[in-house]
């Protein structure tokens, strides 16, 4: 009996320190903080739009993290499961797109969750041109994790949808 005990009061104090895979509290940022990580996460969007649409879709590389952890989904399907996957994917989208227009909608989200992580939400639209001179429009929403290190953002983990027929 006393052994039981030993063990909840020790798996209760791992639980209470974070370890044994229980998440640490959130940081919660106070004053000006908050608002500054929101428009720093906004000029990241901006920037991200400004050179895929200048550099082509080769410029994806400077903005998805290439960590194991990153993971991209696109219409319900894992596109690329971590970052060397995307930065092979990546290879092969440069080779078949010629030129990339990529459009932000105004109606963005941020949702601060930390001084250096955030999620964002927020409409698409892209006009693609390929290789053989075809034009693509699409459209739909994009969701992401996005997150600081080293003093710059990239999206973490990221999602592409688009609407289904008839909505």
């Amino acid at each position: 009996m006393r052994t039981w005990r030993a063990l909840l009061a020790a798996l209760t104090l791992l639980a209470g320190s974070g370890l044994g895979g229980c998440p640490a509290p959130p940081v919660k940022l106070t004053g000006a903080a908050a608002p500054a990580v929101e428009a720093s996460v906004r000029q990241f969007l901006a920037e991200v739009a400004q050179g895929v649409s200048r550099d082509g879709p080769a410029a994806w590389r400077r903005y998805f993290a290439a960590k194991p952890e990153f993971f991209m989904a696109s219409d319900g399907v894992l596109a690329f499961r971590d970052g060397t996957a995307a930065i092979v994917g990546i290879s092969a989208a440069a080779r078949d797109i010629r030129h990339i227009e990529l459009k932000w909608g105004a109606d963005a989200r941020v949702d601060v969750l930390g001084p250096d992580l955030a999620v964002v939400g927020l409409p698409w639209s892209e006009v693609r041109e390929l290789a053989d001179g075809t034009r693509l429009t699409d459209g739909g929403y994009f969701t992401a994790v996005v997150e600081r290190a080293e003093g710059t953002w990239k999206f973490r983990d990221a999602h592409w949808s688009q609407p289904l027929p008839g909505r």
